[in-house]
């Protein structure tokens, strides 16, 4: 991942592309994993800046809702693995 400034992650233009825009907010803050999988798997599953979202959701921390077709568990299993990498 290219380092880059975290205001430059707050001023993308990407979320213009995101498949979730325009569905209803907490549709992508479901409160437990099952419905996390779901919601990561229907809507996100087809949206064509993914990537970019999952990127910002773990340069940013984003703690809660499906972020780039990840669960809340999943983006932390990553920061953990991430965070070893550098530490090794």
């Amino acid at each position: 991942m290219k380092h880059r400034n975290i205001i430059d992650y707050y001023q993308d233009d990407w979320w213009a592309d995101a498949a979730c825009l325009g569905t209803e907010p907490g549709m992508m803050f479901p409160m437990n994993e099952e419905q996390q999988r779901f919601v990561a798997s229907t809507v996100c599953g087809q949206c064509a800046v993914r990537a970019e979202c999952l990127e910002f959701a773990l340069v940013t921390k984003q703690e809660h809702g499906v972020w780039g077709g990840d669960t809340e568990s999943g983006r932390r299993h990553l920061l953990k693995i991430s965070k070893a990498q550098k530490q090794a």
